[in-house]
């Protein structure tokens, strides 16, 4: 037998789970308990028996009666949320230099794929710094590789980027500055610290590795601004030149080697049109636009770390103000992909939907799944400002949707492989069932069962075969196997814990719910396993869920609406 601290511990437990959900299961109380009946030595058995006791005598409980055992550990389970919550809370969020009041950050997309969730930590971080310093954030498109980019992306953007939440303060693309990139690109040249060069590709990296320079280093400012204006003037018919900043060939930090600021390009841009065919890089365009359009603090990926030197080297020969540079940590998805290259080949071997295939973490599959931005947000800021690269499970995101999506999501039922369940006594009648067990606003689905018999899982019609069970809104029945035929006898209501099992009216609908995995394996290749089908029968109420809409079926998990015609839903988490 329990001991009483054992029982009193049983207790507290179910009535806290009652409290939280309307009725208290069984399986949560002994997760929480295990662990102090393995100290005490009490056997597994006895305690599922002590528990089922304890579960039955709460679950009889009117709600003030409920209440009112609850009082006494009220205070207790608070405090253990305060100070779970205070343990869990988020680094202390600072960017060092950065000034109360004159503060402007942005956040910098490239148009040329879809965001994914390692776009999202860098935006709410920006966000929050914009609070905190009560400053500006921007919305930057660097957009200056035709070959790439295009007016698609830049919509998915937006798109994922209003309904994520954050608001900015001003837009600007990088294309729309390429004049001004040239007037300081021509202050470079006369300068001396930017050359026309004509050698080959491999011979610049070949050279740039063993940190010699070539031959066009030394070429007359005059003789480099020449070729650069004939360019520009479409009068340089080659495309064999590029233009390259003066930095140090010796330096350890090969990033400082001569690198490209020019290239020609002669492809129509999304935006621009066929006005250029001399395109910065993101080493030149990036420092400028920051500098002109007055960001005062730049948060970074830490991958471009070696780039910083180079970033203040360039403004320092431009004369152009200097924004202070943070670097955070990249955040990863265990076993996911988000590389562009790889999505869109996947993509156009049709391996994958889309860019909002379930399987993917870009924001529209994360939307499509029926994540809400707000999990998402506590999602990437759980670590804050970091320099150590972190790789997270998606199941940890999941988790925090849940937790969001609990109280509004109306229940289902959902029946794979269903069985016919005769009732022994006639029609069934007007049923009513909640849609959610303790957020009685959402209302109830009410059926009329003309006829005397429902669905039931095969499964359960099976397992529960001469035992009593609920079937919710119905009440107690008996399961009884003839002849290979299943029948229902009413029971009299009684006190104590009785499994519940769902079951659906004749009308069902037949649906597939999609089960995602990771797309990848562990080399990274597309795995054919990593999307699975249930298919099976949901209750007609399943025409009054929108599309998007997070909902629970009973017994199987949640799942998001993602169909009606031919109904199908995306499985989300248990």
């Amino acid at each position: 037998m329990a001991s009483d601290g054992l029982h009193e511990l049983i207790k507290k437990h179910a009535l806290k789970n009652a409290m939280d959900y309307g009725k208290a299961d069984p399986s949560i109380v002994l997760n929480k308990t295990i662990a102090s009946a393995k100290k005490e030595g009490v056997a597994i058995p006895q305690l599922r028996a002590e528990i089922e006791s304890v579960v039955n005598e709460v679950n009889s409980m009117s709600r003030d009666e409920l209440e009112k055992s609850y009082e006494g550990y009220s205070a207790e389970f608070e405090s253990a949320d305060r100070e779970k919550k205070e343990k869990s809370a988020k680094p202390r969020m600072v960017l060092e230099g950065a000034v109360e009041g004159d503060f402007a950050t942005r956040f910098p997309p490239e148009p040329n794929g879809y965001l994914h969730i390692g776009h999202a930590k860098p935006l709410f971080l920006e966000a929050a710094f914009r609070d905190i310093y009560k400053g500006k954030l921007f919305l930057y498109f660097d957009d200056t590789n035709p070959k790439k980019e295009k007016q698609e992306y830049v919509d998915a953007i937006k798109k994922d980027l209003e309904w994520l939440g954050v608001k900015f303060d001003k837009e600007y693309y990088a294309s729309d500055s390429v004049p001004k990139t040239y007037d300081l690109c021509r202050k470079l040249i006369r300068e001396g610290n930017a050359y026309a060069c004509s050698c080959s590709a491999e011979e610049i990296k070949k050279l740039r590795f063993e940190g010699r320079a070539c031959a066009h280093r030394d070429r007359p400012a005059d003789e480099s601004l020449e070729i650069f204006e004939s360019i520009l003037a479409n009068s340089y018919t080659k495309d064999d030149v590029v233009i390259r900043f003066k930095g140090d060939m010796s330096a350890a930090n090969t990033t400082l080697r001569d690198p490209n600021i020019f290239r020609i390009v002669r492809e129509k841009h999304y935006r621009q049109g066929d006005k250029y065919v001399l395109w910065p890089t993101y080493s030149f365009n990036t420092p400028i636009n920051d500098s002109i359009n007055g960001v005062t603090d730049v948060i970074r990926s830490k991958e471009y770390e070696l780039g910083d030197e180079l970033y203040r080297m360039m403004l320092k020969a431009l004369g152009l103000r200097l924004p202070r540079l943070h670097l955070e940590a990249r955040l990863n998805i265990e076993g996911n992909v988000t590389s562009k290259r790889k999505l869109v080949e996947w993509i156009g071997k049709g391996l994958i939907t889309g860019f909002d295939d379930p399987r993917l973490v870009t924001i529209s599959a994360l939307r499509r799944r029926g994540i809400v931005p707000a999990a998402i947000k506590e999602f990437v800021l759980r670590q804050g400002m970091s320099k150590v690269d972190s790789t997270m499970r998606l199941s940890m995101l999941l988790d925090e949707n849940k937790k969001l999506v609990d109280e509004k999501a109306r229940r289902l039922f959902f029946v794979t492989e269903p069985a016919e369940l005769n009732f022994k006594d006639g029609s069934i009648g007007n049923v009513s069932i909640p849609l959610h067990p303790s957020n009685e606003g959402l209302g109830s689905r009410d059926y009329y069962i003309k006829g005397s018999h429902v669905m039931i899982n095969s499964e359960d019609a099976e397992n529960y075969s001469g035992k009593e069970v609920r079937l919710k809104g119905i009440g107690i029945v008996r399961i009884e196997n003839k002849d290979n035929a299943y029948y229902a006898e009413r029971v009299a209501e009684k006190k104590g814990y009785v499994n519940t099992i769902q079951w659906i009216p004749d009308d069902s609908l037949d649906a597939t719910v999609v089960i995602p995995g990771n797309p990848a394996n562990s080399e990274e290749e597309f795995d054919p396993e990593s999307l699975k089908e249930i298919k099976g029968k949901i209750e007609p109420y399943a025409l009054k869920i929108d599309k998007g809409e997070v909902v629970q079926l009973e017994r199987f998990g949640f799942a998001t609406m993602d169909s009606k015609a031919p109904m199908s839903l995306i499985f989300m988490t248990k």
